[in-house]
């Protein structure tokens, strides 16, 4: 048979997209749907830039994140500087009630810096040195009492009381790891600069790191606190060790 010679239409590629091809009725959205899509765009278009936002945020390297952080204390306008410290003073937990054992009425400690503590002060008493805890642990509520009211009675600007006083949050004592000491025979220097005359404030530099104690802030400390030399931490644990980590490595 012979083949089929029957005319064939002229073909034309397409574009499946374009408009001349698709009939008007198709072409137009009706105006219910076009509200529908705008709402939907606009939707859209906001959760997209929410979605941008917080990721910006998380890929916000640490340090700048905490330093757009609203100030962390209420009733304090300082901010958290870059390495993570308000005035000098870095962040601390407050110790589990749990933890706490009692050194003499009124006071406690974390129980291995309390073990530890007895045994440096029962080493002391041994070559005649009498050295007195006067201050311990301290909960972050009443470290926001002697915070502020003591820097109300003396009309102190928020800096000038950071040197003496860590704000509640970010005190040592509140770990349960530090302790302020003094020499039961010179009660006249407690919590005084002239304590690192005493006998008791000697005996700690010689002997104090083998109980594993350490001066927080000795003169011309890197955290610009004032100079204690009644403030002793201990560092005598892994726990202890970590806690305090972020303040050893700036004094380094």
């Amino acid at each position: 048979m012979p083949p089929d010679r029957r005319p064939v239409a002229s073909l034309r590629a397409v574009d499946p997209l374009e408009p001349a091809e698709i009939p008007l009725a198709r072409r137009t959205v009706p105006k219910a749907l076009q509200r529908r899509f705008s709402w939907r765009t606009a939707l859209l278009g906001a959760g997209g830039v929410v979605l941008v936002a917080t990721a910006a945020a998380l890929l916000m390297p640490q340090p700048v994140r905490r330093l757009l952080a609203p100030p962390p204390v209420q009733g304090l306008k300082a901010r958290l500087s870059l390495d993570g410290r308000l005035l000098g003073h870095f962040p601390y937990a407050e110790v589990p009630a749990a933890d706490l054992v009692s050194i003499v009425p009124g006071m406690a400690l974390h129980r291995d810096a309390a073990e530890a503590l007895q045994a440096m002060q029962a080493a002391a008493a041994a070559e005649g040195i009498d050295i007195r805890v006067l201050s311990a642990f301290r909960s972050i509520a009443l470290q926001k009492q002697i915070f502020f009211d003591v820097k109300s009675e003396r009309n102190q600007s928020s800096l000038e009381r950071a040197q003496v006083s860590a704000p509640p949050g970010f005190s040592e004592h509140s770990t349960g790891y530090a302790v302020d000491l003094g020499d039961g025979r010179a009660p006249g220097t407690n919590l005084s600069p002239s304590f690192d005359e005493t006998a008791a404030f000697h005996w700690l530099q010689a002997h104090a790191n083998r109980f594993h104690f350490h001066l927080s802030f000795p003169q011309a400390n890197r955290q610009g606190v004032s100079y204690e030399p009644w403030h002793w931490r201990f560092e005598g644990s892994a726990e202890a060790l970590r806690v305090f980590e972020a303040a050893q490595r700036l004094q380094r």
